[in-house]
């Protein structure tokens, strides 16, 4: 499915034009979901941490069983190569992927003689900074590593945040507020999370239950070297309702506002806009 305009797709060695078809009805990737992906951003002809994000799909493919085929450096020169084709002002989507093509005797774990890769670069807008989201409470919860690939961008996990989009939405907000298997929050639906309280800023502890990403790790760095005091707390839904403002992190977006949770309203506030700001110095300064 394509969530934005144009796209180009990277497959079996050269960039091709379109939403090329690249997967085969009886791969192990498409009936047993032994895909892995991940997400980095071009913008202003900026990638920020495009390394990152390249190594990190090398990391969730072995966490799947799955062997990388290329490596991160190798992956950061051809996505260059596609981002080519595009202007420099376009804001695309990088999403390199992974998938098994066979399974072993058993057919449930994939082999390692051949995986699957492309990358697909696909033109979608960045959201407007006043574009806020409101979360809701959801009966759905983020699995432990004992249950699930925690530890990996698994296209087999989002089926479950899926749920909670669709529970939440019917109850009139926009995303969800996940919480792990003990009942303390997680992230959101779709990305990690921040709140702030008495200006400083609070981010549930990573604890395996949900993939602590590159984007959150950012913010982390770039307010502790902007002198705000950043905690990674244990943090439950009353935590939430006491907050002064909460913005999501994630690589889509990279900040987005939320407005409220459930009966709890909130601003815009000083240090969601100042995420914004921090980030973007940081990726031009890095060029």
């Amino acid at each position: 499915m394509a969530a934005g305009s144009r796209i180009r797709t990277y497959f079996e060695g050269c960039w091709h034009e379109g939403d090329l078809a690249v997967m085969k009805a009886a791969d192990h990737g498409m009936w047993q979901g032994s895909s892995v992906f991940d997400g980095a951003r071009f913008v202003d002809g900026l990638a920020p941490d495009l390394y990152l994000h390249c190594a990190r799909v090398n990391r969730s493919a072995e966490a799947l069983m799955l062997r990388p085929t290329i490596s991160p450096e190798e992956m950061v020169q051809i996505v260059w190569e596609g981002l080519s084709g595009f202007p420099k002002d376009a804001a695309v989507y990088i999403r390199p992927m992974y998938w098994a093509i066979h399974g072993d005797e058993t057919v449930l774990v994939p082999s390692k003689e051949a995986t699957g890769f492309a990358i697909s670069l696909e033109e979608i807008p960045m959201a407007a900074p006043e574009a806020a989201q409101t979360l809701g409470k959801t009966s759905f919860r983020r699995p432990v590593l004992a249950d699930a690939v925690c530890n990996a961008k698994a296209g087999c996990l989002y089926p479950n945040n899926g749920r909670m989009l669709v529970e939440t939405r019917a109850r009139g907000f926009s995303n969800a507020l996940v919480t792990d298997a003990m009942g303390n929050v997680a992230e959101s639906a779709t990305a990690n999370i921040f709140m702030a309280r008495d200006g400083e800023l609070f981010t549930p502890i990573a604890n395996g239950t949900f993939l602590s990403g590159i984007t959150r790790a950012r913010h982390i760095a770039n307010f502790r070297a902007d002198g705000v005091k950043v905690h990674e707390a244990v943090l439950t839904y009353a935590d939430f309702e006491a907050a002064d403002e909460v913005f999501l992190s994630g690589n889509l977006n990279k900040v987005t506002p939320v407005s409220g949770f459930e009966d709890t309203s909130y601003q815009i506030g000083p240090l969601t806009r100042r995420a914004r700001e921090l980030y973007w110095d940081w990726a031009a300064s890095e060029g």
